[in-house]
């Protein structure tokens, strides 16, 4: 494919995502709706058709990870090939590793019905399985980790190369940076202060429209090392 091809389809494909991402968050925010890991239980198997609608987004997240992954290497391989294969294997990973939450969504829908029948769980057993599937550490995804990297990486390449606007490429490198930096630290279970929840996110999503818009309207220019002098 053409840079101005792979630009279009690389716009096109961060609104998507964008738009779906919000989209499964509040599905799955009303999914779980009341505190307490009883309430959130019982709140699930109530709107089931949410996390069900959810399963089928996060699917449409990880092919459009890999999507963004391969077309983001067309458009910076000139600039770094070495770096971009990494930052195109990272997208990849992530899109790989964000199917991983399918099984807990499945396994919350499971439960959640299995309050009757031959088959349900006795009470211990639903408890521990209650709290592994709602635990906090399943607010940071891994996947999101090897987003945050590779998105990183795509910036720095895209501000190198001043393929684009060199004020979006620098609002890359910070939002996905501060991610990068942020998310393994939440992960392991270190406080990060106001570095948490949406909050981290704003700069990455206005990171992700203020590029999309710009691949789509304007596309990327040739790289500043293969100019013609």
């Amino acid at each position: 494919m053409t840079r101005t091809t792979n630009a279009r389809i690389a716009g096109f494909t961060y609104l998507f995502y964008a738009a779906i991402g919000i989209c499964s968050e509040l599905l799955m925010h009303q999914a779980r709706g009341s505190d307490g890991d009883a309430a959130k239980l019982a709140h699930i198997g109530q709107y089931a058709t949410n996390v069900r609608l959810t399963i089928l987004i996060v699917l449409l997240e990880s092919l459009s990870a890999i999507v963004l992954g391969v077309t983001l290497y067309g458009i910076t391989r000139d600039e770094d090939h070495e770096l971009a294969m990494l930052a195109m294997a990272c997208r990849v990973a992530e899109g790989i590793l964000g199917t991983l939450n399918i099984p807990s969504y499945l396994g919350l829908l499971w439960l959640a019905k299995a309050g009757v029948g031959t088959g349900a769980p006795d009470i211990p057993a639903t408890n521990a399985l209650r709290a592994f599937l709602l635990m906090p550490g399943a607010s940071v995804p891994i996947g999101s980790i090897f987003f945050a990297v590779g998105n990183t990486i795509f910036s720095w390449l895209l501000l190198r190369g001043r393929m684009v606007p060199v004020s979006i490429a620098w609002l890359g490198v910070f939002a996905s940076g501060l991610l990068a930096v942020a998310l393994p630290l939440q992960l392991a279970g270190f406080p990060t202060g106001p570095l948490s929840g949406y909050t981290q996110w704003l700069p990455a999503l206005v990171f992700q429209v203020a590029i999309a818009l710009w691949l789509l309207i304007k596309g990327v220019a040739t790289p500043a090392r293969g100019q013609p002098a």
